[in-house]
């Protein structure tokens, strides 16, 4: 799978009905450039005002998640999210011509389809992630909803739901990856029970539903005037309960569908944290206000882990390529070798590692009384790790070297001395083209950046005696 961030190939409209508003509503998913994230743009008021997806804009989760900006709302948008996310997509634009996106069949995948039908595609820049590295939650007292997040590799999701009625029961749904949204997920419908639809209904709450679009839990008895006033809102001749405790004209998709919905939920509402989520989520009794909730404490976990500036490496996995590995693709060999491991290798980045000891040969005349890794250095041992990045995409490394044409931007911002292991990091600013190379690097020292650079380097075949 692809490290770098995504869009849509081209744009896509979709056009239905607004659950809460009974608003009809055209939907136009568009292409965005990198780091947009997702945008709402209303088109039906004067500017076409924007709204970010972000979750300091949320204002309400009574019947749905609703962002505010300037006065300008979205409404329910969690469906639509979750199916940008499940589509594994980091940037679009999404137009619309009032403030609740089509309610459609109530779940993700009539948006996901539509996605799929124009395709996504990869851009110029590398993803970020939230790397969750301890434990956080969030719990709600109120309703006894908990939501936690623990270290994992990707992104998994689990809910557990538990509304202490006969009819729906104890469920629980599970996402082991999100590769896997379109199939487990995306298909789960809205839901709600017969109490709560009523109350919407006699207050004018809910006027885009039918059969179609939300699963209806019986929890109470059918009376002569709720059947009246369910046959009305969805123009139906007659309304019944099924066996298995729902109103009729509607069959489950799956055993558990409301665990899977709240599932769908919470990838919506933590769209809204701004950022790709590297954890593993576990949500007992999820419900819109909590997922916010805790949308905005991993907003300011990833805020923080910016402002820090220094990813996290595990330096415990077994390395990538060892130092033999390194000396197969580089003809680099000691005292000019500078890098000891390499920690990760993608199409797109490296991290490499060196262990700086006092026995480096440089030492002895940098300084005698100081011990300092001369800054040159430093910027070697970041194109050497770049060049791990390129000759590593080669049948035939060793008839291949990389050469400098361009460093730029070089930042020190710290001693390195014996007894430091620097972590390298590199990216490809933008795709390699006819074998030139332009990358951005940073070696880090603990919690700290000691150096950066921007280097542009040719990769050419050794000429054969």
């Amino acid at each position: 799978m692809s490290d770098m961030q995504k869009t849509l190939q081209q744009e896509v409209t979709l056009s239905g009905i607004g659950l809460h508003t009974g608003k009809e509503v055209k939907l136009t998913m568009k292409p965005a450039k990198e780091n947009t994230g997702f945008v709402f743009v209303r088109t039906d008021l004067e500017g076409h005002p924007q709204v970010e997806a972000d979750v300091n804009y949320v204002v309400a989760t009574e019947r749905g998640t609703t962002l505010e900006k300037l006065g300008v709302k979205i409404t329910t948008c969690e469906h639509l999210l979750a199916a940008l996310v499940g589509c594994d997509i980091d940037n679009a634009v999404l137009e619309m011509d009032a403030s609740e996106p089509p309610i459609l069949d109530g779940s993700s995948k009539f948006f996901v389809e539509a996605i799929e039908s124009v395709g996504v595609v990869d851009q110029n820049v590398a993803r970020e992630y939230l790397v969750v590295k301890e434990v956080l939650t969030y719990s709600d007292p109120a309703t006894g909803s908990e939501i936690t997040i623990i270290p994992s590799d990707t992104y998994e999701i689990t809910t557990m739901v538990d509304f202490g009625t006969k009819v729906l029961g104890t469920q629980n749904a599970t996402l082991k990856n999100i590769s896997e949204f379109k199939e487990e997920i995306s298909s789960a419908r809205t839901f709600s029970f017969l109490h709560e639809l009523e109350m919407l209904l006699d207050h004018g709450l809910i006027k885009g539903g039918d059969i179609s679009n939300a699963i209806v839990y019986v929890d109470k008895d059918l009376t002569p005037d709720t059947t009246e006033k369910l046959k009305k809102a969805f123009g139906k001749d007659n309304v019944s309960i099924r066996p298995n405790g729902i109103l009729d004209n509607l069959n489950l998709n799956y055993p558990n569908e409301a665990a899977r919905h709240k599932l769908l939920d919470v990838i919506g509402d933590l769209a809204l944290a701004g950022v790709k989520i590297k954890g593993k989520v576990i949500a007992n009794k999820p419900g819109h206000f909590v997922n916010t909730q805790f949308a905005k404490k991993l907003n300011r976990q990833w805020k923080l882990q910016k402002k820090k500036n220094v990813p996290d490496f595990d330096l415990t996995k077994e390395p990538v390529f060892d130092i033999n590995g390194i000396m197969k693709l580089m003809p680099h060999r000691p005292p000019f070798l500078l890098i000891d491991k390499i920690l990760e290798l993608s199409d797109s980045h490296v991290v490499g590692l060196k262990n700086v000891t006092m026995n480096e040969p440089f030492f002895v005349g940098h300084f005698p009384k100081e011990p300092v890794m001369p800054g040159v250095l430093q910027v070697e041992a970041l194109a050497q790790t770049g060049g791990i990045l390129v000759l590593a995409s080669v049948p035939d490394p060793e008839n291949y070297s990389t050469y400098f044409i361009k460093i730029d931007k070089v930042k020190f911002k710290r001693k390195v001395v014996p007894g430091d292991t620097i972590i390298f990091k590199i990216e490809l600013i933008e795709p390699i083209r006819r074998g030139i190379v332009h990358m951005q690097g940073y070696g880090y020292v603990g919690d700290a950046v000691a150096v950066e650079a921007e280097l542009m380097a040719q990769v050419a075949k050794n000429k054969v005696d």
